[in-house]
């Protein structure tokens, strides 16, 4: 299984298109999408700051804002499945189709990831490739080209990144928004690996 984290500020580009389309048609059930919080999470951070409720409600309110964000990939693209356990992870993979993961059934139940601002989407993304012991965790980012994990400016992950990866078994590799190509490469002995 490789994990993909699309980013949310892909929303609207020709780039997410592109990917999902790249993904859908390689993956045979060995891909699980992990979807950003984009504009929805944005919309979090926004509310936190006119009501002013707590970082533990405002993660789970970002958490159902990748939900969302994964509904959005699914309508944009058939092709994807959507899949909220392991469990299901594991029967969409024998559909063979590309996975899109809603995170909020998983992550609200485990009280050991911290419920605040520092862990987002990326670290979630770390999380679920330990968890279903992914062979390779991508995190695309709408940069225009990736940089390898040792050398990640503050900012283009969370805070809690290395953390989450630190005992992540597999490789790690950040793409930026036009490395579909790169990709390709990636995806092809790590699916050889498998077959």
């Amino acid at each position: 299984m490789i994990v993909v984290k699309l980013g949310g500020s892909l929303l609207g580009s020709e780039q997410l298109t592109l990917w999902l389309n790249a993904i859908a048609q390689s993956s045979d059930g060995r891909i699980v999408i992990v979807p950003g919080g984009g504009v929805f999470a944005d919309a979090v951070r926004e509310a936190q700051q006119i009501a002013g409720f707590d970082d533990a409600t405002a993660h789970q309110l970002a958490v159902l804002a990748m939900d969302q964000y994964a509904r959005v990939l699914l309508a944009l693209n058939p092709a994807l499945v959507a899949a909220s356990t392991e469990l299901e992870i594991a029967e969409r993979s024998w559909q063979h189709r590309a996975i899109v993961w809603l995170p909020s059934v998983m992550v609200l139940a485990d009280e050991n990831i911290a419920r605040n601002w520092e862990v987002t989407s990326d670290s979630l993304a770390a999380w679920l490739a330990k968890r279903i012991k992914a062979m390779h965790l991508v995190l695309v980012k709408a940069a225009e080209h990736g940089l390898p994990q040792d050398e990640l400016p503050g900012g283009l992950v969370d805070p809690a990144f290395g953390d989450f990866t630190a005992a992540l078994p597999c490789p790690v590799t950040v793409l930026g928004k036009n490395e579909i190509e790169r990709f390709s490469a990636i995806l092809k002995p790590d699916m050889e690996r498998v077959e």
